[in-house]
C-alpha cells in the first residue's frame, strides 16, 4: 500500500480560531505514568481547571475553521504565539478575516498580515452586530459547535492516551472535511478504494 500524505487544508474568506483542552493522560502506558512519578489514575482525569498542556494532562488543542468550510486541528504542547504561527501561515490565506476571542495568543495576527475581530467572552460577548444589518458576524461560534461534536465523539471512548490523541483528531478532521468537500471526494475515496 502506498503512503500518501494527507492534502493541506487551506482556509480563506471568513475563519475563526479557537482552542480546546482534553483530559488525556497515558492510558495503556504504564511505563509513561511510572516516569512521570505518580501512581495510575483510578477515576477520570482531574485535571486543573483553566488553560492546559501536555505536562498537565490537558492537551490543548487548536483549532481554525472556515465558515462553511473546512477545519484543521491540532494537539500542540501549549498554546502560545511561538507554537501557533507556523501553523496559521501556512494554512490560512494572507488578509483573511479572522475572528478569535481575547485570549492574548492572537494579539499579533495583524501584524502576520490577518485581517482580525474579536469577541469578548469575559464580558459575556458571544456575537456582536457591527454594520447594523441584524447579522452577528463577529463570532466564533462555528469553531464552539464543532469543538461541541468532537467532544461527544470522543465521550464514548472513555478516556484517550496522549500518544493517540493526535490519530482521533486527525480522522474527526477528515470526516469533517470530506463532508465539507462533497462528492468530489467520493470519486478520490473510491479510487484509494479499488486500488
Amino acid at each position: 500500500m502506498v503512503s500518501r500524505k494527507k492534502t493541506p487544508v487551506s482556509l480563506s474568506g471568513n475563519v475563526e480560531f479557537d482552542e480546546l483542552y482534553v483530559k488525556a493522560g497515558h492510558k495503556g502506558n504504564p511505563e509513561a505514568v511510572a516516569d512521570a512519578g505518580r501512581e495510575g489514575r483510578r477515576r477520570a482525569l482531574k485535571g486543573a481547571p483553566g488553560r492546559g498542556t501536555l505536562e498537565k494532562d490537558k492537551p490543548p488543542i487548536f483549532g481554525m475553521i472556515q465558515r462553511s468550510g473546512e477545519v484543521m486541528i491540532r494537539m500542540l504542547a501549549n498554546v502560545k504565539q511561538v507554537t501557533i504561527k507556523p501553523l496559521i501561515l501556512e494554512t490560512v490565506t494572507a488578509s483573511t478575516l479572522v475572528y478569535t476571542d481575547e485570549y492574548n495568543i492572537y494579539s499579533r495576527l495583524e501584524a502576520w498580515g490577518y485581517a482580525h475581530k474579536t469577541v469578548n467572552h469575559g464580558a459575556g460577548e458571544y456575537a456582536r452586530d457591527e454594520d447594523g444589518d441584524g447579522f452577528h458576524e463577529v463570532h466564533v461560534n462555528t469553531m464552539e459547535g464543532f469543538w461541541s461534536l468532537l467532544r461527544s465523539w470522543l465521550r464514548p471512548h472513555r478516556g484517550i492516551s496522549q500518544e493517540k490523541l493526535p490519530c482521533y483528531l486527525a480522522l474527526f478532521e477528515y470526516l469533517h472535511n470530506l463532508r465539507k468537500r462533497g462528492q468530489a471526494a467520493l470519486h478520490s475515496l473510491l479510487s484509494l478504494l479499488l486500488r
